[in-house]
């Protein structure tokens, strides 16, 4: 078949500047091959190389005593005691998405999964942050309803279970919805697989489904703005099986259990090219692929679009010579493709053979560890002025206003559709703070959360940053897990705007501190950046992903008020209303400043919620809707009526960080304000639960009306 000829037009079709381009002509010195320039696109583009993050990634905290690996591998590994390993890891699938809700979401569980599983993890829990523009715009709910539906045939499918995530709208996600994918699981911590090759002469193994046409160039699209060709990029976005999936998943913990695995790599994002590349560097050695032996499930395929697919459910590994016959008889019994495609070689070379032909040959080493890498301008973000004025409503109108709007309703209609008890050991479901597996076997459970205030970013990056970490650390404390460590998915618009790299800079810089004080490295992630239509960039949304452990399910909080239960706060209550959910959902304003972090504050009522868990009934974090939102949802969740005493808007609706309310039994009330006063840490009686009334200081509503409200705003805002 004639190769296209190389031209401006092509090169920049690829993603990749002039600059760019003039260094790869440097490199091998002389004009790439088609297949050449689509290798180096898929391998420097921003979703595989990280090169306008890569500089600030290197500042965050990623290691401490509990963490086996941190970034860098398809997942980060943990552990977790009695020799045992969580790994976790969160990605996004923003743009394929938008384009294909329904597959895009899927794949993106898939890959995710697949993440977790390639290390020798079987998985145990998953979750999904989802963002998306006002419900009114009119490609919504078409979009919430193919994510939501993709998200849960792969889930419900592949059998892991849902256990938590966020929904959030918000007009800035009009043209670009994000996706961020969570998967954890569980290894033994001396039967965990890694990615660098090492040998030379080793088979270099194909394995899974077969090679088609979809997903070509998905990991470049990715890395471009959307415009009104968004259409013309349908053909990128993946197609997944999560059956096929599933068998994969048993056979390769067959293949791993039978000693056969030197290296293993989940063929993600940029296929063949960017596993092969990624093992090869890893180990210090060169790849020689012969592509007529890929399996392919479609004709006449080139060898630029067997190197740049991204069809689904397949693995890449280097396999020991002497077990060939016992692995192939692995994946044959899953009917699987096993098919050796390729050797490792002492040369630092990327040798692609097709028909006999070369069609490619580079310097393996300078696809991966020589991508470009760029500091980017940045402006700090300025200051926000203060809020102006007074915030006064009637309690009732601004708790109205808060669970009745499909951010804050209950999310029943979003994890109802997800099979959240599969596998037998979901402690704890979505719907009220973080979510809890057993370790099955064990005494022990994990808990896992994922948080961000996307408008606390956008107006202070660093305590937006903070704060995301800060929510993570409390919704695992709330449920009596210790916070092990975190994950973060950074989503931003373009880099190339030094405001948006500002934005980007200022989060980093408050994820990383917060990461530091709360004892949470981050051990792994994903950069999605270019999140921009037509020149209008998301919020930036830097999701936390965040995993903790309860040593033993006696640890857990998981309770739920009683009538009579007296309603606690622990932590200082100024009544920050700036950038809060009342002001954004009542009065339509996005106005003053995020609300401060004291990450000291935040480990010592956290430390002290833990060490006095047997004194409190039910807990949760304060966060968004403050008090108001925090005891109704906890009231409502037991069919239970509530009084609060104040009716000061600050105190019922402000944005406090480092708080959490607590349901207490009334003879447990005063031993919990000595052990506060002994541990230096405030805490106030704010009112009771029981009753049939949901009553604010001096106005009141039937809990009955209130229920309804919250129970059905969801499903009418994306009907």
């Amino acid at each position: 078949m004639h190769e296209p000829e190389i031209t401006t037009d092509l090169i920049a079709a690829h993603g990749l500047k002039p600059d760019e381009y003039d260094r790869i002509l440097q490199i091998i010195g002389r004009e790439p091959t088609f297949t050449e320039l689509g290798i180096f696109s898929a391998m420097w583009n921003e979703h595989c190389s990280y090169k306008s993050s890569k500089k600030w990634l290197r500042t965050l905290p990623t290691s401490g005593p509990q963490v086996i690996c941190g970034p860098g591998e398809n997942a980060g590994v943990v552990d977790i005691g009695d020799g045992q390993a969580v790994i976790f890891k969160m990605e996004s699938h923003n743009h394929p998405s938008y384009i294909e809700p329904h597959q895009g979401a899927a794949t993106g569980v898939g890959g995710i999964l697949r993440d977790v599983f390639t290390m020798g993890a079987r998985p145990i829990a998953a979750m999904d942050s989802l963002s998306f523009g006002v419900p009114s715009h009119p490609k919504t709910a078409h979009l919430v309803k193919g994510v939501v539906e993709g998200v849960g045939s792969y889930g419900n499918c592949f059998g892991v279970p849902n256990v938590g995530g966020e929904v959030r709208f918000h007009a800035a996600y009009n043209g670009n919805c994000l996706v961020n994918a969570f998967a954890a699981g569980l290894a033994d911590t001396d039967k965990i697989f890694y990615s660098a090759a090492s040998g030379v002469g080793m088979p270099v193994v194909y394995l899974g489904a077969k090679t088609g046409r979809d997903g070509v160039g998905g990991a470049t699209m990715a890395s471009a703005e959307f415009d009104d060709t968004i259409e013309e990029k349908r053909p990128t976005v993946q197609v997944g099986d999560p059956f096929t999936e599933k068998r994969l998943l048993e056979a390769c913990l067959e293949l791993m259990a039978s000693g056969s695995v030197i290296s293993i790599q989940d063929m993600g994002a940029a296929g063949l090219t960017c596993s092969a590349v990624e093992m090869g560097d890893k180990g210090g050695l060169g790849i020689k692929l012969t592509l007529d032996h890929v399996p392919q499930r479609e004709t006449n395929m080139t060898a630029y679009e067997m190197m740049l697919s991204e069809s689904q459910e397949r693995m890449l590994m280097v396999l020991k010579p002497e077990k060939e016959a016992e692995a192939r008889a692995i994946f044959e019994k899953w009917d699987l493709d096993f098919a050796i495609v390729g050797e490792t070689i002492p040369e630092d070379r990327f040798l692609i053979l097709h028909g006999n032909t070369v069609k490619a040959d580079l310097p393996l080493s300078k696809l991966s560890s020589s991508a470009p890498e760029y500091d980017r301008p940045w402006v700090p973000t300025p200051a926000a002025k203060p809020l102006a004025g007074p915030v006064a409503i009637d309690p009732i109108e601004g708790l109205k206003a808060l669970i009745g709007s499909p951010n804050y309703a209950h999310k029943a209609w979003v994890w109802e559709q997800y099979d959240t008890m599969v596998m037998a050991d979901t402690v704890r479901m979505p719907g009220l703070g973080a979510g809890v597996v057993r370790v099955h076997g064990t005494e022990k459970a994990l808990a896992f959360t994922s948080d961000v205030t996307p408008r606390y970013v956008k107006a202070n990056p660093i305590e937006g940053g903070k704060q995301a970490v800060a929510e993570a650390y409390r919704n695992l404390t709330a449920v009596g897990a210790t916070p092990l460590a975190s994950t973060d998915n950074l989503n931003f618009g373009n880099p190339e705007k030094p405001e948006i790299m500002g934005q980007f800079v200022g989060a980093i810089k408050g994820i990383g501190e917060a990461c530091a004080a709360l004892d949470m490295p981050i051990v792994s992630g994903n950069v999605s950046l270019y999140n921009e239509t037509d020149g209008k960039g998301i919020l930036p949304t830097p999701t936390i992903g965040a995993v903790g452990l309860l040593n033993s399910l006696d640890d857990l909080i998981a309770g739920l008020p009683a009538t009579g239960d007296i309603a606690m706060v622990i932590g200082e209550t100024n009544g920050h209303l700036g950038q809060s959910a009342l002001l954004a959902e009542a009065f339509g304003r996005e106005e003053g400043d995020a609300p401060p972090v004291d990450l000291t504050a935040e480990r010592k009522n956290g430390e002290f919620l833990r060490a006095n868990r047997k004194l409190v009934s039910a807990a949760t974090d304060l966060s968004d809707g403050g008090l108001a939102l925090a005891t109704f949802e906890m009231a409502e969740a037991a069919g239970l009526g509530l009084t609060l005493d104040s009716e000061d808007t600050g105190q019922l609706f402000g944005e406090d960080q480092a708080r959490y309310l607590v349901a207490v039994k009334p003879g447990n009330a005063a031993l919990l304000e000595e052990a506060a006063a002994k541990a230096g840490v405030a805490i106030t009686r704010a009112g009771l639960f029981g009753g049939t009334a949901v009553s604010l200081g001096s106005a009141a509503a039937p809990l009955r009306d209130l229920s309804d409200l919250y129970r059905t705003a969801f499903a009418k805002a994306v009907a």
